[in-house]
């Protein structure tokens, strides 16, 4: 079954963004809503074709009325509108990414409607924490985050044996694009440093807050209340590559981290019922170029006669008996030295050992096997 969305602050960064997931995994959306911009919002509801759509600014939503009198979707305006848009029957998900103090009264109203929700608002929870987890708890819903950060401890979570195991959260941060500045050389920055985030693209608001910092202090409220953890045991570090987005450190002093590509899709992405492959499928080679202490293995590996390609296949049933091989010919040729062992794997990684018409080893038993490689040899 087709999960359908309602989308809250469709227009901004995260709004787009969750848009770009909807297009790409072919979800429905039943409501879309925005403050006031209305141009970007009537393209909206020509493509994704929306039964309800909200307009927060009155004169802005009369316009949207005009824009898109010939479809067929409502048009409602103000809280009122916005309440509406957050708990319609048919929204299987509530993705909430408004700016502000705003988003707090349609979280109330999709937990009161059963609503599971995506939430991008901070102000939900560092201004209504204690009313919001309690409705949540009284209800039975699911509040999903979407920020980085918290998102990456929502994974990192997934399979802990329990809270008394966590010894405490570390949400990172970039600095922001006065990272290592003295206080006297901020004396004379204008809005327009501030909004030059070094890795993220994201809204104004939320942008200046990250270069003043005050982004991650209501990110801490924000996890003490998502993840029933007292401010206390949560830290904040510095991480000027954003490809760590947080961390969990247990009892026993091991620590679990979440690293990604710095792009809000997908972690929304995460949120969804689907299992897919997306055009992002190279992230990990960003996070190896991004962070000196990652390198892709395979090119070292080959140039080093290694035997890690003999276990490498695009698909289990091709690898046939050859994994069975592989540790007696390490243990016959170790005590030879690793000057034959490289000269050994070099040739076997372009030795032809054999397959009929079907594809199937020519060797019939392991024993053949053994003996053919050895053959090689």
């Amino acid at each position: 079954m087709k999960q359908t969305l309602s989308i809250l602050g469709s227009t901004g960064s995260i709004g787009t963004q969750t848009l770009d997931v909807v297009r790409g995994l072919g979800l429905s959306v039943c409501a879309l809503a925005a403050h006031s911009n209305v141009s970007l919002l009537e393209q909206q509801i020509r493509e994704f074709r929306p039964r309800l759509a909200s307009v927060f600014d009155p004169k802005a939503a009369q316009r949207l009325r005009l824009a898109v009198r010939d479809l067929d979707v409502k048009v409602v305006e103000g809280m009122e509108g916005l309440c509406e848009a957050a708990s319609l029957d048919e929204a299987d998900l509530v993705c909430n990414s408004v700016v502000g103090m705003v988003g707090l009264e349609p979280t109330l109203a999709a937990v009161e409607a059963g609503k599971d929700i995506a939430l991008a608002n901070k102000e939900t929870l560092v201004a209504g924490g204690a009313l919001v987890t309690e409705r949540v708890a009284a209800k039975g819903v699911k509040l999903l985050p979407v920020d980085s950060e918290h998102s990456a401890i929502f994974q990192c979570l997934q399979g802990s044996p329990g809270q008394e195991a966590v010894a405490r959260l570390i949400l990172t941060a970039s600095g922001g694009p006065f990272f290592g500045k003295r206080r006297e050389e901020l004396e004379n920055v204008t809005p327009e440093q501030a909004l030059r985030h070094p890795n993220w693209s994201m809204g104004a608001k939320i942008t200046i807050d990250s270069a003043t910092m005050m982004n991650k202090g209501l990110e801490v409220i924000e996890a003490s209340w998502l993840f029933s953890m007292p401010p206390s045991r949560i830290d904040v570090v510095i991480h000027r590559e954003s490809v760590v987005h947080s961390l969990i450190e247990y009892t026993d002093y091991s620590v679990l981290a979440q690293l990604g590509v710095p792009v809000g899709r997908l972690r929304f992405r995460m949120l969804t019922k689907k299992d897919t492959v997306d055009e992002n499928s190279e992230q990990f080679l960003y996070v190896c170029q991004a962070d000196r202490g990652f390198a892709e293995a395979e090119p070292i590996l080959l140039s080093k006669g290694s035997w890690a390609p003999l276990a490498q296949y695009d698909k289990a049933d091709e690898q046939g008996v050859i994994p069975c091989i592989i540790p007696p010919y390490m243990e016959e040729i170790l005590p030879l030295g690793s000057q034959f062992e490289y000269e050994v794997c070099l040739n076997l990684g372009t030795a032809d050992l054999g397959v009929d018409e079907q594809g199937v080893p020519v060797g019939t038993s392991i024993a053949d096997w053994h003996k053919r490689t050895f053959e090689v040899v």
